[in-house]
C-alpha cells in the first residue's frame, strides 16, 4: 500500500469499456511526513476521494480486488481516504 495525495484528474472520452463509470484521479506519492515523494502514478477512485486528499492506494493484483474493479483492466486503485497519519517516534528518519 502506499500514501499519495491526489493532485488532478484524468478526462478519457475514449476508453476500455469496463472502465466506463469509473473516476481516473492523478496522485503524488508522498511519505508518511506528508512530503512529495518522486513520480505520479493514475488510479481508479473506489472510495470517492476529492482533490488534495491524502489516500491509501494498491498496486498489481490487489488494484484487481478493490471494489468494482473485479476484472477490468486496472494496475491501481484507491482503496481508502487517510484521516491522519502517526509515526512512532523512533521510526522518522529510518
Amino acid at each position: 500500500m502506499i500514501l499519495a495525495r491526489v493532485v488532478g484528474s484524468i478526462v478519457a472520452t475514449r476508453k476500455d469499456p469496463r472502465l466506463e463509470g469509473k473516476k481516473l484521479l492523478i496522485l503524488k506519492p508522498v511519505s508518511p511526513e506528508g512530503k512529495d515523494e518522486a513520480g505520479y502514478v493514475i488510479s481508479v477512485d473506489a472510495v470517492g476521494a476529492g482533490y488534495r486528499e491524502t489516500v491509501i492506494l494498491v498496486a498489481g493484483s490487489s488494484a484487481r480486488m478493490a471494489d468494482g474493479c473485479k476484472d477490468k483492466p486496472v494496475d491501481s486503485a484507491i482503496i481508502g481516504i487517510v484521516d491522519s497519519v502517526s509515526l512512532d517516534e523512533g521510526s522518522k528518519g529510518k
